[in-house]
């Protein structure tokens, strides 16, 4: 990309970003007490988390019945509360296996 081209699409992103960080500085002065607004302030980072992650799983292996597999796997690792490590090393495994069966069995 040229250096022309690119520099307006960086200073378009730096304006945006520090505008989203700035204007509620800006604008709320007083300590928020409104429940429905702090718990909404609270899920909200881990919902564009979950909204950022789940697409790019289902696209990141070269089937989508392999990453269903994994995510399965994760799903009920993480519900018996098992760490994090153990899940993510068990769904990888569980997607390695399952490409492995899917490539020999068609």
């Amino acid at each position: 990309m040229k250096y022309s081209a690119f520099l307006p699409y960086l200073l378009v992103m730096a304006l945006v970003t520090y505008a989203v960080r700035m204007i509620p500085l800006v604008l709320v002065k007083k300590k928020i007490e409104n429940t429905f607004v702090l718990s909404f302030l609270h899920y909200m980072p881990y919902a564009v988390l979950s909204v950022m992650t789940v697409p790019a799983v289902f696209y990141a292996t070269g089937n989508v019945y392999s990453a269903v597999v994994g995510v399965i796997t994760a799903l009920i690792l993480a519900f018996f509360k098992r760490s994090l490590l153990l899940v993510a090393a068990s769904a990888s495994a569980a997607v390695l296996v399952s490409e492995l069966i899917i490539r020999f069995v068609i």
